[in-house]
């Protein structure tokens, strides 16, 4: 009897026990949803669609291992970085006309006006090396590279060299200046306007990328007008799919270059929208003299433009895309860096210019150590086909350059411009076959480089591809704040 009751009382314990631990696994499986369950995916729709994850297609890293990277390292560098004078004055023409459509949007709210550069601001060694131009390779055509006074007036040579004329008229002077830029100009992917009558010096700082009112069928009609760039080859079916944004689904059925054209411009487009809902108009003074904005993050606008009940489910996939464009600049700074390295950052203000460069070289030596870069060999690698692909895309890119001069708001024609001529000098930067030559023959190791290296970067463009990045940098760490408060 003993034994049994025994037995009883082991067994009334052990089912007290699995009834407890029971309990306990119910109440934890009700706290944390289960670690192993599949989210409702409504309720995710709903409160989550930014919390990506996962691989970045066409890429061999993760959404959490950018999201680490950007918001530790990147962009903390950045932001102290984009604020000093060489990268925060701007020269661009924000008077060139739209070539494609009468000029019949303009924007009349007071917050779409680019505000006034005060001349005495700008340091004097931006002015003049602007002034001097950057001698490029069609330098040594103009006839003021010609005049060489510690030659000419050491020894004359004219009766040395007898009847044989010497002169090159300026006619000829020219046209070998214009072969010279056709040259150079081969690689570009965009259109660079910093020498044109119109061009001005813009402080980025006194113009910060914000949502200005600017929207309704002028921007939608500047953004159809870059989607339809996607349409290679000019098929009318595919040229009506790209009218509109294209669905995830589609891109399966395309060939990797075009895909990744269309992944860069939403990713681009992605990028813009986020800034514009960090940054949004809440409240604005009724001061008719001195009319001032509050701007601060709308949730309802994010939802508005990337939830899936209002995008048909596309808005999480165009936030990848961002992930997608960001590699894609990363790896042309990381690319690049050995020249960037050999720049001298100058402002004529010594300390500070002694500051950036040391800074240049951290925020290089950190991008340079990321593990997954994009991987650019693998576009245009199919022979032949290749090299028309390339060319397409050169044109393609081009074209959306002067699609940002239709822009009908100044402050967005600015930050198009300028991310737009980013990316394309990022392009430069990946597909250059200069570049690729002066790397492999060491030049960037030489103690001295010529004044005419075989790969060059003006500073306009070098302003425009850290800011263009410092803008997606900006985009991936907002998306992180807006995680927060959809949680």
């Amino acid at each position: 009897m003993t034994t049994q009751r025994k037995v009883r009382r082991n067994l009334l314990t052990a089912s007290g026990l699995a009834l407890a631990l029971l309990l306990v696994l119910l109440y934890w499986t009700d706290f944390t949803r289960g670690y192993f369950a599949a989210l409702d995916e409504a309720e995710t729709n709903k409160n989550c669609f930014c919390e990506l994850e996962g691989s970045i297609n066409d890429c061999s890293c993760d959404v959490d291992t950018v999201d680490h990277f950007n918001n530790m390292k990147v962009y903390p560098r950045l932001q102290s970085l984009l604020v000093k004078n060489f990268f925060r004055f701007y020269k661009v023409n924000l008077k060139q006309d739209c070539p494609f459509w009468p000029d019949d949007s303009r924007c009349a709210m007071r917050f779409c006006q680019v505000e006034n550069c005060e001349e005495q601001a700008i340091p004097q060694g931006i002015k003049e090396k602007g002034e001097h131009r950057d001698k490029t390779a069609s330098f040594k055509y103009t006839k003021e590279a010609q005049v060489d006074r510690s030659c000419s007036e050491v020894e004359d040579f004219d009766s040395a060299l007898g009847f044989l004329d010497t002169s090159i008229s300026d006619q000829a002077h020219k046209e070998f200046e214009l072969w010279a830029k056709h040259d150079e100009a081969e690689e570009d992917f965009c259109i660079v306007d910093d020498h044109d009558a119109g061009a001005q010096y813009v402080d980025l700082l006194l113009n910060p990328e914000r949502y200005t009112g600017y929207r309704g069928d002028s921007a939608h009609r500047i953004w159809k007008s870059i989607y339809l760039e996607n349409c290679f080859g000019g098929n009318i079916d595919t040229a009506n799919k790209f009218s509109s944004y294209m669905p995830h689904m589609d891109l399966r059925d395309v060939c990797l270059e075009q895909r990744a054209f269309y992944r860069i411009i939403s990713g681009l487009h992605s990028s813009i929208n986020i800034h514009l809902c960090s940054k949004y108009l809440l409240s604005e003074s009724k001061d008719f003299l001195d009319p001032q904005g509050v701007w601060g993050p709308n949730v309802k606008e994010f939802k508005q433009r990337f939830s899936p009940e209002t995008t048909s489910g596309e808005g999480p996939h165009w936030l990848r895309n961002l992930y997608f464009i960001y590699l894609v600049e990363l790896r042309a700074l990381a690319k690049a860096a050995p020249y960037l390295r050999r720049e001298d950052y100058y402002t004529g203000i010594a300390e500070e210019d002694e500051e950036v460069k040391l800074a240049m070289h951290d925020m290089l030596s950190v991008i340079e150590s990321f593990q997954s870069h994009f991987n650019e060999n693998a576009l245009f690698s199919s022979g032949i086909a290749s090299i028309k692909f390339k060319h397409d895309y050169k044109e393609k890119f081009r074209n959306i350059s002067r699609i940002m001069d239709c822009v009908g708001c100044d402050k967005c024609k600015l930050w198009g411009k300028l991310q737009t001529q980013g990316l394309g000098t990022a392009l430069k930067i990946l597909y250059s076959e200069k570049l690729n030559l002066a790397t492999e023959s060491g030049i960037w190791d030489k103690p001295h480089i010529e004044a005419d290296p075989i790969f060059r970067l003006s500073r306009t463009e070098i302003v425009a591809l850290f800011n263009a990045f410092g803008r997606l940098s900006n985009s991936i760490y907002e998306m992180e704040n807006f995680r927060r408060v959809l949680r």
